[in-house]
Formats: structure tokens, C-alpha cells, sequence
């Protein structure tokens, strides 16, 4: 477990050499929390839905609530869905959460801001040493998850392949920020014509 966190950290880490979108870290996020609620038998999938088991205490809150925000019905939710409910807003959640444990700071200023604020930065812990560890061993999971939301470039194409079901997760995620880009840039293609309109051009 502590895929979520790790990507988290190292997205931080990261903030100051390259931008990183909310809405990607938020999807990426939630994909992470499946890899991690999958190594803790909280869910299982069946082809691309997530079934849920009882969950037992998890000693993590972001966890606990991810855990808690599963559907436990049939016929139980796609992990593309799951990434786009969950994923609200939910690198703010990690962020909040990280600060309040100690684990990241807020500068006072800083030229790239996290929704209006600036960047909080991870300070050094045993939780940041182990993201790095990760990163920098090129984790198959967490490269694939920091390449999705932006925070690495391409993966290595060397990295040993992950389980099935992390496989499954991982295409999800980074068919969910492809999507989320394609919406971007939709947007921004009418937002121009709304505005030459306007200007009359």
C-alpha cells in the first residue's frame, strides 16, 4: 500500500520543475487508490468492475474513505467511473491531509500555486524517502501512474509488466487523463471561437 501517497509526494516534489494539473494528479490519485485497496483485499476486480469486500481498518484516512466511498451493490462500479467520482477534487484531499500529518509544508510564496495557493512541499520523512525510493528504482506501478498525470516523462519500456488487475488500473487511468485533455482542448477551441466572435472576427 501507499501507492496514493507516494504518487503524491512525488507530484510535489516535482511542482517546481513541471506543472502538474489537478485534474490528472486527482485521477491518478484515485487510480492509486485502487492499486492499494486491490494489496489490501478490499477489492477484487471482475473485467473492469471493482468488487468490494469488507474492509477492515486500513490505518490510513485518505484509504479508510476511499474504502468507505466503494459501491457495494451489483453490479459494482467500472474502475472509469470510480476514477472520475472519486477523483474529485481529490489531490486537494491528499494535499490537506499530507499537511495536517506533518508530512508536507506550505511556503509562503511561490510562483506555481495549487489551486490559488502555493505548492505545499514534502519535508523529510521516512513516507518521502520511500517515494523516492520508488521513483528512482522506476517502480513499474508508480512510473506508470507519475508518466499518466505528468510528472515523468514516457515510461522505460524495459520496466517489468505489473499484475493483471494493476494492468487493468493503470490503462484506465491513463485513458481517463487522455480524455480529460481531449475535454481540455475542446474547450479551449470554443472559448477562442466565443471570443473572435465577440471581437468580430
Amino acid at each position: 500500500m501507499g501507492t496514493a501517497r507516494d504518487l503524491m509526494i512525488v507530484a510535489m516534489d516535482a511542482a517546481t520543475s513541471r506543472p502538474v494539473t489537478q485534474g490528472d494528479l486527482s485521477l491518478g490519485l484515485a487510480g492509486a487508490e485502487v492499486i492499494d485497496l486491490l494489496g489490501a483485499e478490499v477489492v477484487t476486480l471482475d473485467g473492469d468492475r471493482m468488487v468490494s469486500r469488507l474492509a477492515p481498518p486500513l490505518h490510513d484516512p485518505l484509504l479508510d474513505r476511499a474504502a468507505t466511498a466503494l459501491v457495494r451493490d451489483k453490479p459494482y462500479e467500472p474502475i472509469e467511473d470510480w476514477l472520475w467520482r472519486r477523483g474529485r477534487g481529490l489531490a486537494q484531499e491528499y494535499a490537506t491531509t499530507l499537511e495536517e500529518e506533518g508530512l508536507v509544508s506550505r511556503p509562503r510564496a511561490s510562483w506555481l500555486s495549487f489551486r490559488g495557493t502555493p505548492w505545499p512541499t514534502p519535508v523529510e520523512s521516512p513516507a518521502r524517502q520511500r517515494a523516492r525510493h520508488r521513483r528512482a528504482t522506476d517502480e513499474p506501478v508508480l512510473a506508470t501512474l507519475a508518466a499518466a498525470v505528468g510528472v515523468r516523462d514516457e515510461v522505460p519500456e524495459d520496466l517489468p509488466a505489473p499484475d493483471d488487475a494493476a494492468e487493468a488500473v493503470l490503462a484506465a487511468v491513463v485513458d481517463a487523463v487522455t480524455e480529460l485533455d481531449a475535454v481540455r482542448r475542446r474547450r479551449a477551441i470554443e472559448d477562442d471561437a466565443f471570443a473572435n466572435v465577440w471581437r468580430g472576427a
